[in-house]
This record gives structure tokens, sequence and C-alpha cells, in this order.
């Protein structure tokens, strides 16, 4: 398939309205975007996918990095789709091995990000995509980010579900490496 005749404006009326908006969530005057009715409509979710693996199957790529949590639903998925290699990216103390972490800020606060150390079977110049299923303000891909760079691999480029240019984040995360986002509110 042709990444144009998937990403038409009518496949992508068809994506974004299979994500459902919930006003006042997590707190007044937000807006959530909740995916889990992208996941549960076979329809949108196989063009979301094979969306994906059409852009990504001649990025050589030897990895997909995927951020804790929802970006390892399409992440892993999209690993076996490409036959490489997925890797979690997790909040702090998920992972039971040795780790690197990268601390980031909250609105109210900090938290962690973490990889195991051998995360790419110890490969230096390995190709990785990082993936996600949001872009807002970008702190926690920003921080994924800084975490595979110190592994020594090459990060190909973040991709994102949605970019939700309130915030600006995928313009911070650009000076990292390239981003890409299926849809952008």
């Amino acid at each position: 398939m042709s990444e144009n005749k998937i990403l038409n404006e009518n496949n992508k009326k068809i994506l974004l309205d299979s994500i459902r908006s919930i006003k006042d969530f997590p707190k007044a005057g937000v807006v959530f975007k909740d995916i889990t009715t992208l996941l549960n409509n076979k329809d949108a979710y196989k063009l979301l996918m094979d969306h994906l693996e059409d852009r990504y199957k001649s990025y050589n790529l030897d990895y997909i990095a995927g951020i804790d949590s929802r970006g390892f639903i399409f992440g892993a998925a999209l690993a076996d789709r490409l036959g490489v290699g997925f890797v979690p990216v997790r909040k702090k103390g998920k992972l039971p091995s040795t780790t690197v972490c990268e601390k980031y800020e909250l609105e109210y606060g900090f938290d962690e990000v973490e990889l195991h150390l051998d995360a790419f079977n110890n490969q230096k110049n390995v190709n990785v995509l990082l993936i996600d299923d949001i872009i807002v303000s970008g702190g926690t891909a920003y921080a994924a980010a800084n975490l595979i760079k110190k592994l020594d691999v090459n990060l190909v480029e973040m991709c994102f579900l949605m970019n939700i240019h309130i915030l600006d984040g995928a313009k911070k995360l650009s000076e990292i490496a390239p981003v890409y986002s299926v849809l952008e509110i």
C-alpha cells in the first residue's frame, strides 16, 4: 500500500473519529484523547498499523522502542510486522535488570523512565524507532530519546499517533531526531 493511499483525508477522518474525546479528564479543562476506542475498532487499528508498516518498512530498523504503556501497543505490533526487536521504555522501578534512567519534569513534579542497559543487545549504531500514542509537551518522549541516545544507537525517528499542538512538544523533540505524527490536532 502506498503512504498516500493510506493517509488520504478520508482515512485520517476514520482514525480521528475512532478516538473518543473525554472532557474534563483527568482534570477540569482537559480534553483527554482516549485511544481505547481506536484499539477496539479492528478496521481503524488495521488502517493505522498498515500505514505504519508501509512507512517504516524501508527504514532498515533493528528495534522499535515503545514508551510505557500505550507505546507498547503500537510498538510491539509494528516490530512484529517488520521482523525487528521490541524494547520497552518503562517508568522507573518496572525493569528487573540493570538500567539507565532519565528524569523529566511533569506539571507538578518529576518522573523517570528507564531502559535496560542491554536493551539493544549491547549493539552500537543500530537503527531504532521510538513510538508512543500522543505528544503534547514532549517531556516523556524527550527523556526516552535521551535514554536511547545514551546507549549509542541511532534514533532514526520518533513516531506518534497524534501530535496535539497546544504545548508544541514536537518542536522540542525535533531537536533530537525527526518527528512524525499520523494525525495533527
